[in-house]
């Protein structure tokens, strides 16, 4: 018997059993609403019931008819909160060839449609429309990534700010829990209405302003306007390299952009959390599971990540096409270890435990702990990547913290074995950590994402070398041959990415038969908001060099370069 008053209320019956006649902030998700730290919903909800406010969240809002949905929480004391969830609305619905996919593994039983396109615009426009005087609030990554002039790969044009289209009173960009909670503390105390007070002080947001004159300063970079950008494809190459250099640095300064006759403003992030507020976000009282609404049905992302353990935020591979730097963060935060051992802890007792952790990892697994050797070196840089065109000498690569983690977790009487199922990085590995992960946290296929074989390719890819994959591949197997292991190494590939031409597939073509693999597993590139990928790929231009790069852009193009993964097709309907 599920106990409802463990969740965040989703319902009037709810409010009414916590004895609620009243809501102070209510959170409309495009994800089915799953009570666990990997989804945001819960974490926002958490973090603002922790500080004694009371959160409601609606799930899957339906948009068409008479908006009952919407309506049936009525007007919240504080503000509404909008996410598209997890991914991009966009990225959900449609493949790179833009045909519209046929499930969401983020809704119950996979079923597809239960949100609608530019979801956070949709919901935020009929909130709007229904209470027109309560302030909204959008974030996740659609809203983070959409926040300046973006480019959007299924309508082929520049869009402006999310900002302008979705009506939205202010965005909140990153990792949302320090905004979230101070702009409630700023509308509960009253202060929402200073004009130029403390609601345009608050970090990691974004707004609209009319009068852009108290941001005209040395605080702040000015980029190209939205019209400028439209125009001249080169000032959207130059705006990017501005809004990505300033973002990679621990202390930034405020970014604005005119829009027709307003200005959207970007405060400066906050400082990364610390072990300890990282480690009070993953003590708040989930219950781990999906919301007893769902009791019955079948969530694919709930149960691919339902006994799995996040061990730290943040990734400085700063990978070309990869939003995860770009919206947790370069610097990593790292839980500590007591807080893991909490939660897997917890997780022992959920139902269907059967002794198994499906991966302790993180955005990439194999960066737990590490950081800057000095600290105040790191103060000044502005590289997207601490890894790429080499290894910064300044990172400390120590991996006995993370090793000891999983020694402590395979010692534990409950735990059978602990895999590894998030990426890792091969070209940031020490032999232990290595042999460790091969021989102990495999689940007898291990998934690396070397992405292509061209020298070129991979450095507008920012990405570790061919060469370096190839010694990893050695290492892997002869690891699996001293121990008697027959583990399989999948390598993840991508086509038509900017610079990649047909003669650089068909080297990938060449390597991969070579070496026997079949790959079917592939990803034709897609082109997503607030990348240098996709920048390349609308400009046609490198932002760092504002040299040409090439692009497969027509659905030709992008077809004949992903057939050359199937060369083993090919080949086989030629023996025929």
């Amino acid at each position: 018997m599920y106990d409802l008053k463990k969740y965040l209320p989703t319902t009037k019956k709810e409010l009414e059993l916590r004895g609620w006649d009243e809501v102070d902030i209510i959170f409309f998700s495009g994800d089915a609403y799953i009570d666990h730290p990997q989804f945001a919903a819960a974490v926002i909800g958490r973090t603002l019931e922790h500080a004694g406010y009371r959160v409601a969240v609606v799930p899957q809002p339906d948009w068409r008819g008479d908006y009952r949905d919407f309506r049936k929480l009525g007007r919240p004391r504080l503000y509404f909160a909008v996410s598209a969830g997890s991914m991009d609305s966009m990225v959900n619905h449609y493949t790179a060839a833009r045909r519209r996919r046929s499930d969401d593994a983020y809704t119950p039983d996979g079923r597809a449609g239960m949100r609608p396109d530019y979801c956070t615009v949709t919901y935020c426009k009929i909130l709007k429309q229904l209470y027109p005087d309560v302030p909204v609030i959008i974030g996740g990554i659609e809203a983070s990534m959409r926040r300046l002039t973006h480019y959007d790969y299924w309508q082929d044009c520049l869009k402006p700010s999310i900002l302008v289209e979705s009506g939205a009173d202010m965005l909140v960009y990153g990792m949302g829990e320090k905004a979230m909670l101070e702009i409630a503390d700023t509308i509960a105390d009253g202060k929402w209405n200073m004009e130029n007070g403390k609601r345009f002080s608050i970090p990691q947001t974004a707004f609209l302003v009319s009068d852009s004159s108290p941001y005209r300063n040395d605080d702040t970079i000015w980029l190209h306007s939205h019209e400028e950008a439209v125009r001249e494809k080169r000032c959207h190459a130059e705006n990017f390299r501005l809004i990505e250099t300033e973002s990679n640095k621990i202390h930034q300064k405020r970014i604005c952009q005119q829009v027709g006759n307003r200005t959207v403003v970007v405060n400066p992030s906050y400082l990364p959390l610390t072990t300890e507020e990282l480690d009070a976000v993953y003590d708040l009282p989930y219950t781990y599971l999906p919301h007893p609404k769902y009791k019955g049905k079948h969530i694919p992302a709930y149960e691919m990540i339902r006994f799995s353990v996040c061990l730290h935020r943040g990734c400085f591979g700063g990978c070309s096409f990869c939003t995860i730097s770009a919206h947790q963060g370069k610097q990593i935060t790292s839980r500590s270890k007591q807080s893991i051992l909490r939660q897997i802890d917890r997780l022992k007792d959920l139902p269907e435990w059967r002794g198994n952790l499906s991966d302790l990892g993180g955005p990439s697994a194999n960066m737990y702990g590490m950081h800057g050797k000095d600290m105040s070196l790191c103060q000044q840089c502005a590289r997207a990547s601490c890894l790429q065109p080499a290894i910064c000498k300044n990172l400390n690569q120590d991996f006995e913290p993370l090793l000891d983690i999983y020694r402590t977790v395979d010692a534990l009487p409950y735990i059978k074995r602990a895999y590894v199922g998030s990426g890792v990085r091969y070209d940031l590995m020490s032999e232990e950590y290595g042999r460790q992960l091969i021989t102990r946290h495999v689940s007898g296929r291990l998934k690396v994402a070397p992405e292509h074989t061209s020298p070129d390719v991979l450095r507008l890819m920012r990405k570790p070398s061919w060469e370096h994959f190839m010694q990893f591949r050695d290492f892997f197997m002869r690891v699996n041959a001293e121990n008697g292991l027959r583990q399989q190494l999948i390598p993840y590939f991508i086509s038509s990415h900017p610079g990649c031409t047909n003669r650089d597939m068909a080297h990938l073509a060449e390597w991969t038969k070579k070496m026997h693999y079949h790959p079917e597993q592939v990803q034709d590139f897609t082109p997503t908001p607030m990348t240098l990928s996709t920048t390349m790929f609308y400009t046609g231009l490198n932002p760092y060099t504002m040299k040409p790069v090439f692009v497969a852009r027509t659905k030709e193009q992008k077809e004949k370069q992903r057939s050359f993964f199937f060369w083993w097709k090919n080949d086989k309907n030629q023996r025929l």
